[in-house]
């Protein structure tokens, strides 16, 4: 259920509003249980998609580091070995 919440930080270039989001609704979607709420309960699975969205945008944005921006394709390479190793 989690695999949209990813490191997001101290990329080049860096997480989008689109990636932070996705990751705010799978975060959301885990605390609360469900995938999809009732008509009940969708204002408030919502509301704390952004509430939890802009509190992450606060945080990528406020974080300060001396490494350098780490690359997409070159992370996404190693995940994919991982995986590999993983499962193979």
């Amino acid at each position: 259920m989690c695999r949209n919440i990813k490191t997001l930080a101290n990329f080049a270039p860096p997480a989008t509003d689109d990636e932070i989001r996705a990751s705010a609704l799978q975060f959301v979607r885990k605390l609360s249980g469900t995938a999809r709420p009732s008509k009940a309960n969708d204002a408030a699975f919502n509301r704390a998609v952004d509430e939890v969205t802009d509190a992450a945008n606060r945080l990528i944005s406020s974080l300060e580091t001396t490494a350098p921006p780490r690359n997409r394709e070159e992370e996404a390479r190693k995940a994919k070995e991982r995986s590999q190793a993983r499962f193979a």
